[in-house]
């Protein structure tokens, strides 16, 4: 029982490895629009998201991080929880 994983740090952990990832794709989004959309859009099999793009604003980028950080929180903290359950 001595390898159980501590909730609140996965949380974390992954809250900041999302946050990350999110802060690497807005400077992509930022610098090559078109470029992301496009490889991107390679991720949703074939749906055109260019059709829905919409050019971010700095104030939505910095939701969408607080957003994406919250909610990795949650998912590594239910993680956790879970894998101490089934451990």
């Amino acid at each position: 029982m001595g390898d159980k994983l501590d909730a609140k740090k996965a949380g974390l952990a992954l809250a900041i490895v999302a946050g990350i990832a999110y802060i690497a794709c807005a400077i992509l989004v930022a610098v090559a629009p078109l470029g992301t959309v496009n490889v991107l859009g390679a991720l949703f099999h074939g749906i055109d998201i260019s059709e829905i793009a919409t050019t971010p604003t700095l104030g939505r980028t910095f939701l969408g991080l607080i957003e994406i950080f919250v909610l990795g929180y949650i998912l590594g903290w239910l993680f956790g929880v879970i894998y101490n359950k089934i451990k």
